[in-house]
């Protein structure tokens, strides 16, 4: 039952996903899966659901991996470890529910619906960084003009520090004038 079971699934999985879909063996394929929904800033993400189907399937559940499409140099672009572990649980559990009958455009379906919620957390995690980066850049620019507060305490010590500057000063300069005219 098996092998007749596998050959009708990849029949139909192959007029649904004719693109996406590459047939590895007779009993493993590769499916380009993107997000149900584009989430904005991140609309090119796409990974592999790769399949290996055991001899036992659909009574049993498949291997199942999901790898990046392609090495990318953006980190954007690959799902994180935390990320990919809550996909393969989520995919296993599904998966579980659905033995004893075809199941991979289940898990498709499931991993789209999973991908957009995983990408819309991403995108919000990225927002509120952008905006705490924002908040810390404004707060910093403030500091530089907020100076330090006067007090009358901070007042009368600069005062006292400024007048004794100034009798110095003023000193200074009659001292000048006395030998400027002790010397003519």
């Amino acid at each position: 039952m098996s092998d007749e079971v596998l050959t009708e699934e990849f029949e139909v999985l192959e007029s649904i996903y004719p693109e996406e879909l590459n047939r590895i063996s007779d009993r493993e394929l590769s499916l380009i899966v993107e997000p149900e929904e584009p989430v904005y800033g991140l609309s090119d993400f796409k990974i592999t659901l790769r399949v290996s189907y055991p001899p036992e399937y659909p009574d049993v559940y498949p291997e199942v991996a999901l790898e990046p499409i392609e090495e990318s140099e953006r980190e954007e672009d690959e799902l994180t470890v935390e990320e990919n572990g809550r996909l393969l649980k989520s995919l296993e559990e599904i998966g579980n529910e659905n033995i004893g009958m075809a199941m991979t455009f289940t898990l498709v379906s499931h991993l789209r619906e999973q991908l957009t919620v995983v990408l819309l957390e991403r995108a919000e995690r990225i927002k509120r960084a952008e905006t705490e980066k924002e908040r810390r850049a404004i707060e910093e620019e403030e500091a530089k003009t907020r100076g330090t507060p006067v007090t009358i305490e901070s007042f009368l010590k600069w005062r006292t520090a400024f007048l004794a500057e100034q009798a110095e000063k003023k000193r200074r300069q009659d001292d000048d004038l006395m030998k400027g005219s002790v010397d003519t």
